[in-house]
């Protein structure tokens, strides 16, 4: 897969000139709590990944994705789908943003629009879900403008900055495609 092209974005696999952006991404503390990340990710672990992004998803169980805007090919976001399960047809989305301005601009909901396209379309799943913390409700908006219903809510679920917060289940069946 070379690109997926929307009307302002395209979501293109990682390229090692990434290394920078997803580096910045993967240690930004602001965003721990969305990614699940606990510790920083050295400039050489991220180059190591980077440099097996060639692996298909059935093999690495996940797909990263730079969010782009424009032809001078750098990132703005990412958006994965992870603990991809053929099996059982489904898959976890991520999504993250670089700086709220890009935020603002609807790049994330172009973004996700592509993706579940892509994961319908392309993969044959069956469903996706996501995760999102209770309290995102940007998040939330998100998810559920393409047709995501919250399926249950795990109470205590992360421990961010000491104090146990609530994390909801989001849920995609595929009746479209």
């Amino acid at each position: 897969m070379k690109t997926l092209k929307g009307d302002n974005i395209y979501i293109r696999a990682l390229e090692p000139n990434d290394l920078e952006f997803v580096y910045a991404i993967e240690n930004d503390q602001s965003i721990w709590e969305v990614s699940n990340t606990h510790t920083p990710y050295s400039r050489f672990l991220v180059k190591q990944y980077l440099e097996n992004a060639h692996q298909d998803i059935y093999e690495a169980k996940q797909l990263r994705l730079a969010i782009c805007q424009d032809q001078d090919f750098p990132a703005l976001g990412l958006i994965d789908l992870f603990d991809f399960d053929p099996k059982n047809n489904r898959a976890g989305v991520g999504i993250v943003i670089q700086d709220n301005e890009n935020r603002k601009q609807n790049i994330g909901s172009e973004a996700l629009g592509l993706l579940i396209e892509y994961a319908f379309c392309n993969l044959n799943l069956h469903q996706l879900y996501a995760n999102i913390g209770t309290e995102n409700e940007a998040s939330k908006a998100l998810f559920t403008k393409f047709g995501f219903e919250m399926m249950g809510v795990k109470k205590d679920w992360t421990f961010v900055n000491g104090v146990y917060k609530d994390e909801a289940i989001f849920q995609l069946i595929n009746t479209k495609f």
